[in-house]
Formats: C-alpha cells, sequence, structure tokens
C-alpha cells in the first residue's frame, strides 16, 4: 500500500503564515505537520510515499530529502497549484499510484498515529475517517445509512443529516483506486473541473455502488487547519503525547 499526500496549496486563508512557508512546513509544537505525517506513517509501516506539491514547493523537498534522507517517496509537481485545487493534485498523481492499494492524506491535518491504525485495521477496504462534533457550513460533511455506508460527502451536505466531519484520511483498494481515476480522468479532462474537492469524485463513485465505510476517529486527536484561529487552537489543545 502506498501512502499518497497532497501538499500543493496556497493556503491564502493562513497568511501572514503562510507568506513564505507551505503550510505543511508550519510548526505545531516541536514538529511541523508534514514531519508528524510522515512519522505517523512510518510509524504505521509505510516505506511508499508519493507527495503531491506546488506551493514553494522546493522548501518540502529539502525538508524531506534532510529530514528523511533514506524514504522512498516520490514528489509530484502541480504547476498549477495557483489556479487548481486539490481534485487536481490528486488527478496528477493517477500514473503513480492508480493500480495500487493506497491511502489518501490531506496535507493540512494535526493527527494521533492510532487513528491511521483504526483506519487501517478496518474490515472494509473502503472506508474514511470522520469525527463527530458540531458542524457549521465549512466542515466536509458526511451523511451515511445505518450500516455506516457513505451517502454523501461535501461541504452542501445538510447538517442536520450529517453524522460528522471527513477528516481527510482514506483508505483505498486498488479496485476503488481503478473506478476513482478513471472518474477523475472524466472530471479533468473533458469537464475541466480542475478547481473542486475531490469529494466530487467520490460522489459520483457513489451513485455507481462504489462508496466508502466511515470509522469513526472521534476518540483520536485530529484537527484540520485552514485558518490563523486553527493554527492558534491546535497549539492550545494539542495532547502532551503529541508535543
Amino acid at each position: 500500500m502506498k501512502a499518497i499526500i497532497l501538499a500543493a496549496g496556497i493556503a491564502s486563508r493562513l497568511r501572514p503564515l503562510t507568506d513564505h512557508t507551505p503550510k505543511c512546513l508550519l510548526k505545531i509544537g516541536k514538529k511541523c505537520l508534514l514531519e508528524r505525517t510522515i512519522n505517523n506513517l512510518l510509524a504505521n509501516h509505510f516505506n511508499e510515499l508519493v507527495i503531491v506539491t506546488g506551493y514553494l514547493q522546493e522548501q518540502i523537498v529539502e525538508f524531506v530529502h534532510t529530514h528523511y534522507p533514506a524514504l522512498n517517496v516520490e514528489f509530484i509537481y502541480n504547476e498549477k497549484y495557483a489556479s487548481t485545487n486539490n481534485i487536481y493534485s490528486l488527478w496528477l498523481a493517477g500514473k503513480s499510484v492508480s493500480k495500487e492499494d493506497l491511502l489518501l492524506l490531506d496535507s493540512d491535518i494535526i493527527f494521533d498515529p492510532t487513528l491511521v491504525s483504526a483506519v487501517l485495521a478496518s474490515s472494509y477496504p473502503n472506508c474514511l475517517a470522520i469525527n463527530r462534533h458540531p458542524l457549521g457550513e465549512e466542515e466536509m460533511k458526511v451523511i451515511a445509512d445505518s450500516q455506516g455506508m457513505v451517502q454523501q460527502i461535501s461541504k452542501t451536505c445538510p447538517v442536520s443529516e450529517a453524522i460528522g466531519e471527513s477528516i481527510g484520511i482514506e483508505k483505498m483498494s486498488k479496485e476503488y483506486v481503478r473506478h476513482l481515476f478513471a472518474e477523475l480522468d472524466k472530471l479533468i479532462l473533458k469537464e475541466k473541473q480542475v478547481n473542486v474537492f475531490y469529494e466530487v469524485a467520490f460522489e459520483r463513485l457513489i451513485a455507481q455502488n462504489q462508496t466508502f465505510c466511515i470509522v469513526d476517529t472521534t476518540s483520536y486527536f485530529s484537527m484540520e487547519l485552514d485558518t490563523v484561529e486553527d493554527f492558534n487552537q491546535a497549539i492550545q489543545h494539542l495532547p502532551h503525547n503529541l508535543l
């Protein structure tokens, strides 16, 4: 199984913190987000990583080569990072991961390494981590049926029907990955939908009876960092075992 980390975005809502530093290299406590993510993956026995870069990509490449010189990592550069969303970054990785079991991670999450362990331990080949908490308009919301199978995933899902927030970590079988990249080809090459979230592809696959089972990871610490306020809250609430 390969892990892919999407780290191309400008993160304009985190300015001025990201004026000269990519979001994934911002430090929370003693370590930056990317270091925490890579360490968590190594703790779960991943030995092949793909990192999609964009904004200030040379800093990310240098950081990884300096701190993880023996790591088997492939960098894919999204030269259109300023005008595309994460769906385009994921699509660019297709040649490298389209025939693999895959763990997909957003690069702006800080999380306990046992959260990944819980996702990997699921008996379902395709699953995603959710956090149950009061939801608003901004979260990537999940609606699931009584069996825990995802029926909708988007920011526009009705809050009243959503069971939680997708935190941005998904386990996928090679069969699902094959369907996913076929759908991404349609979205990117035919429809030119380069500036939407990759969850649009998930929703289209749900309509084709290809979906995820939820893994409730509420009991494990995780936070998505989109704004300066998020960043400050993460510093204040970081558990001692993650310092």
